[in-house]
């Protein structure tokens, strides 16, 4: 699946490092050189695109044109408006999921701006994913009954086993690759050296492992 994400915040930066280790085509769009600057060599496998998703030159360099999801996660609700609007009506893209920052603008978030998922900024950001994804025909996080891929979330504890222990000295089960780890509300490359910290957050995608495997890894 090509995927289009807008705003490299944290939740879009989350959901393109998932969608990538999910084997997606993954573009990350932002305005602010320095924010993507930062990302440089933090998402591996994942396009970095500097520039204003709400102009039309910016979505067709970026790839809308081939587009299967895009994801307007800014914090603007006009900006996630107007991609919505763009990504639909002017580069016909099949789906288009957009985040409600201001509940009030909830109403507008509709087919006559382009959205088919809108999705309060308060939801988690696997079930963001499913929203986004879950109707479309292509291979990503949600459709785990046909292609077997599970995401799966874990936090390390002051009581966990795997505190203070290497990323890569983590037994992992057959089919399973750390995604992301989110550090004080950061995601961050998960590279075999970083020693896990209590209070980190993990997603893992997988072919076969089970809650319960995971579980037995890092706790």
């Amino acid at each position: 699946m090509n995927v289009l994400v807008a705003g490299a915040g944290r939740l879009g930066t989350q959901i393109a490092q998932v969608l990538s280790a999910a084997r997606n085509q993954v573009t990350l769009i932002d305005s602010d050189d320095d924010r993507v600057a930062e990302l440089e060599g933090r998402v591996p496998g994942v396009l970095l695109v500097t520039g204003d998703a709400c102009a039309p030159a910016l979505l067709e360099h970026a790839g809308a044109l081939t587009a299967d999801l895009v994801v307007a996660t800014t914090g603007d609700d006009e900006d996630n408006l107007v991609i919505s609007l763009l990504a639909k009506r002017r580069f016909s893209v099949p789906r288009v999921a957009a985040r409600v920052n201001d509940a009030d603008n909830a109403w507008l978030f509709d087919a006559r701006w382009g959205v088919d998922v809108a999705v309060p900024a308060a939801t988690p950001l696997i079930s963001l994913i499913e929203e986004a994804t879950g109707a479309t025909d292509t291979v990503a996080l949600l459709r785990l009954s046909k292609a077997g891929v599970d995401v799966i979330e874990t936090a390390i504890t002051p009581r966990s086993g795997a505190v203070g222990r290497a990323l890569g000295d983590i037994g992992l089960p057959e089919g399973t690759v750390v995604a992301t780890i989110v550090r004080d509300g950061q995601p961050t490359v998960p590279d075999p050296a970083v020693r896990l910290r209590a209070g980190d957050e993990l997603l893992l995608v997988s072919h076969s492992a089970t809650e319960d495997e995971i579980h037995a890894a890092f706790q």
